[in-house]
């Protein structure tokens, strides 16, 4: 059997894990079938090839958790602003060389799936000219695709991201004159997963970067990449990710659905 070249080289999984959640307190200890959330999280992404899966937490309960159930943890600093800066600190305190692809799992997402992790990991190996890999699906309602919740996504013909955005790109001129669409344009608009590939050169100097003004507008963090000229690569994923955890309704709906496994 061929290796792939992230099977050769390895990549790191990094889960940023932080316990101040206004809408769900303490949520990476939330109890999952018995398991915490992040613990949970940790075990689908070992499932990935990934040569380690580390989560990098803000507090010694979520390191404690960890440890109880075999995965690996690190102490990162409270005062973080965002996950990528938790992640970045992560990077410097494992010495991560520079060209060490790095995925960054979301610490909410107990339902991801491994082989997700494992094409945001290829896609950058395959593609030395961007600094990032994200992952996208093709959008098939129409609320999604004028729902400001859910970012979007437009890339040129080689899969390399051009703009991110909460509004409903690429406009569809005849669709939208009337108001609300009836149907989705084709080719279809993509939602964007919020799963990301860096190298690690790379995401110790996102923080020191100057925020872009398109961040701050849209609130989305990634835009920072494309205004300082660096280039995100995007794998077309054939379905949307499993439900993700932010609000005690997502935590019931999660935990009805591993029950059910």
């Amino acid at each position: 059997m061929n290796r792939s070249a992230t099977e050769s080289a390895g990549f790191c999984v990094l889960i940023p894990a932080r316990m101040g959640s206004s809408r769900l307190p303490d949520k990476p200890l939330a109890d999952i079938g018995g398991v915490p959330m992040v613990v949970r999280v940790a075990r689908q992404a070992g499932q990935s090839g990934a040569s380690s899966v580390v989560v990098a937490a803000d507090d010694e309960r979520i390191v404690q958790a960890c440890a109880a159930h075999g995965v690996a943890a690190l102490l990162t600093r409270t005062d973080h602003a965002s996950g990528s800066d938790r992640l970045a600190e992560a990077c410097e305190l494992l010495s991560l060389g520079d060209e060490a692809v790095v995925i960054n799992v979301q610490g909410d997402e107990p339902l991801i799936d491994p082989q997700l992790i494992r094409a945001v990991a290829d896609e950058l190996e395959r593609r030395p000219d961007c600094v990032m890999s994200t992952a996208a699906h093709a959008i098939d309602r129409v609320a999604d695709f004028i729902n400001p919740n859910v970012v979007k996504v437009v890339t040129d013909r080689h899969g390399t991201a051009l703009y991110f955005s909460r509004a409903p790109i690429a406009w569809w001129r005849d669709g939208m004159s009337g108001g609300t669409p009836t149907g989705l344009p084709s080719p279809a608009p993509l939602r964007h997963i919020g799963v990301y590939g860096y190298r690690a050169g790379f995401l110790r100097r996102f923080p020191t970067l100057e925020a872009a003004p398109m961040e701050h507008t849209e609130a989305l963090e990634q835009l920072r990449t494309l205004w300082h000229g660096e280039r995100i690569s995007v794998h077309l994923a054939a379905q949307a990710p499993g439900a993700g955890v932010d609000t005690p309704e997502d935590l019931e709906r999660v935990r009805a659905l591993v029950a059910g496994c």
